[in-house]
C-alpha cells in the first residue's frame, strides 16, 4: 500500500510506515495534477499540510483513497464530513505541534515590545550610519512580566501559550464559549509541578483587560477580532494571530495599527494568503512570519511519527 506524503513528511514517520510495510512517496504533486497521480499510482493514503487542498470532487475521483491525513490541527483544507460520508479516515496531528505554535507567539511578542520587527528592517540599513538614532527610537521597550495575556481558544495550543506565559510571569485570561473551566499543570526541570486553574472570562471582558491578545481558534465564517472588539480594546495593546487567516479583520487592523489603538500585531497567517497584501506585508509595526508555526524539527518529528502511528492502526 502506497501512501503518498504531498507536503512532505518527517524521516521518523516514513521509516515507521516503511517497517510497517508501507511504501512512502514524497513527491509534490501540483493540485490540478493529483487526481491522476493518485489513481495512476493506487494511492490509499493522502497526507497533506496547509497547501493541499482535498476538497469532495478529488474525494470522488480517487476510489483507491482509503485515508485522509492532516499533519497539523486545523483541517479547513479537507471536506472532513464528506470524507467520512464516502467510508474515508480522517485523521490530523492535535497535539504534535501546539509547544512549537506557543513559542512562535512568543518570538512574536518578544520581537514586538522591544520594537525587534522594526529594529531587524532598519539595522542592516542605518546601523553603521545612525546609530544613535536607532537606540534611542527603540528605547522604550517595556517587559512582559507582570502584565495580562488575554488567549482566545483555549484548547491545546492555547493552553501552551497560557504555560510559557505563566513561566515569564505573566497574569493569563482565556475566553472560550466551549471550555468554562479549565486546568493547567505547569511542570518543571527538576520534576516540581504546580497547577493553575482558569475560568472562562467574557470575550469583551477579555479585550478591557488583556494587554496582549493571541488568538487560538480555527477557521470562521466571521472575524474573531473586528473593528467592534479592536474598539473596546486597552490602547496599545499588542496582538499575535498564529492561528488561522480571517480570524481578524486586517484592514481593521491597519486602521487600529495607524491609529496607534493597537501597538504592534505578530502574523503568522494571513486573510489572503498565501499572497499576503502589501499593506500587512510593508507595515512598519507588523511582526511577520510565512505560517511557520508547526515549522520546528521537533513537531514535524511529533507529526510524522504520529500520523505513522495512526495510519499503521487504521490501514495496517
Amino acid at each position: 500500500m502506497t501512501i503518498l506524503a504531498n507536503d512532505g513528511i518527517a524521516a521518523s514517520g516514513i521509516s515507521a510506515l516503511k517497517k510497517a510495510g508501507f511504501e512512502v512517496n514524497t513527491t509534490h504533486v501540483a493540485q490540478e495534477q493529483l487526481v491522476k497521480f493518485i489513481n495512476d499510482n493506487e494511492i490509499v493514503g493522502l497526507l497533506v499540510r496547509s497547501a493541499t487542498k482535498v476538497r469532495k470532487e478529488l474525494i470522488d475521483q480517487c476510489p483507491t483513497l482509503r485515508l485522509i491525513g492532516r499533519g497539523g490541527v486545523g483541517m479547513d483544507n479537507i471536506d472532513v464530513d464528506y470524507a467520512k460520508q464516502k467510508g474515508l479516515h480522517v485523521i490530523n496531528t492535535p497535539a504534535a505541534s501546539s509547544e512549537s505554535v506557543a513559542e512562535l507567539v512568543f518570538a512574536h511578542l518578544f520581537g514586538g515590545v522591544r520594537y525587534l520587527y522594526d529594529a531587524n528592517r532598519n539595522m542592516p540599513l542605518e546601523g553603521d550610519s545612525n546609530f544613535k538614532q536607532l537606540k534611542k527610537s527603540y528605547a522604550a521597550g517595556s517587559e512582559l512580566r507582570g502584565k495580562t495575556i488575554g488567549v482566545i481558544g483555549f484548547g491545546r495550543i492555547g493552553r501552551a501559550t497560557a504555560k510559557i506565559a505563566l513561566g515569564v510571569g505573566m497574569k493569563v485570561i482565556y475566553f472560550d464559549p466551549f471550555l468554562e473551566k479549565a486546568s493547567i499543570d505547569l511542570q518543571f526541570f527538576d520534576g516540581r509541578k504546580t497547577t493553575f486553574d482558569f475560568e472562562s472570562l467574557d470575550k469583551d471582558l477579555l479585550l478591557q483587560e488583556a494587554d496582549f491578545i493571541t488568538l487560538h481558534v480555527p477557521a470562521q465564517k466571521e472575524y474573531v477580532i473586528g473593528k467592534p472588539e479592536l474598539k473596546v480594546m486597552k490602547p496599545g495593546v499588542g496582538i499575535v494571530n498564529a492561528a488561522r487567516g480571517g480570524v481578524i479583520d486586517e484592514v481593521a487592523l491597519v486602521d487600529a495599527l495607524e491609529s496607534g489603538k493597537v501597538a504592534f500585531a505578530g502574523l503568522d497567517v494571513f486573510e489572503s494568503e498565501p499572497k499576503p497584501e502589501i499593506k500587512i506585508l510593508m507595515h512598519p509595526k507588523i511582526s511577520l512570519t510565512p505560517h511557520i508555526g508547526a515549522a520546528t524539527l521537533e513537531a514535524q518529528d511529533r507529526i510524522g511519527t504520529e500520523l505513522a502511528t495512526q495510519i499503521i492502526a487504521l490501514l495496517g
